[in-house]
């Protein structure tokens, strides 16, 4: 169960990351009102899974998700660059995040 709640805290730390891009340095409500409501999710949903797992696995996957979410999220959504360059990196992190979660169990 805790893995399960620790990708749903990566998920929603792209979600804030998405908000406080399209906040506009907190300068529009809405995106900054996200921010803080998926921020405070995402990290006690986090806390939560930290109970049960390794700090050091438990941010890299939380990190990790984050980031590979808000890279897709940015290509699909904000038209980022979808070059192989970038690519090839985000998958790594991927299989990164994958292998972290299988080697511990």
């Amino acid at each position: 169960m805790s893995w399960v709640v620790l990708l749903v805290a990566g998920l929603f730390e792209t979600v804030w990351a998405l908000a406080l891009k399209e906040s506009h340095g907190f300068t529009r409500l809405g995106p900054s009102v996200l921010f803080v409501v998926a921020m405070i999710v995402s990290m006690a949903l986090l806390a939560y899974a930290l109970r049960d797992l390794p700090v050091g696995t438990g941010y890299a996957v939380w990190t990790g998700t984050g980031a590979v979410g808000a890279a897709i999220a940015g290509i699909v959504l904000l038209g980022d660059s979808a070059a192989l360059t970038r690519l090839l990196p985000i998958g790594l992190i991927a299989v990164g995040i994958v292998w972290l979660a299988l080697a511990e169990g």
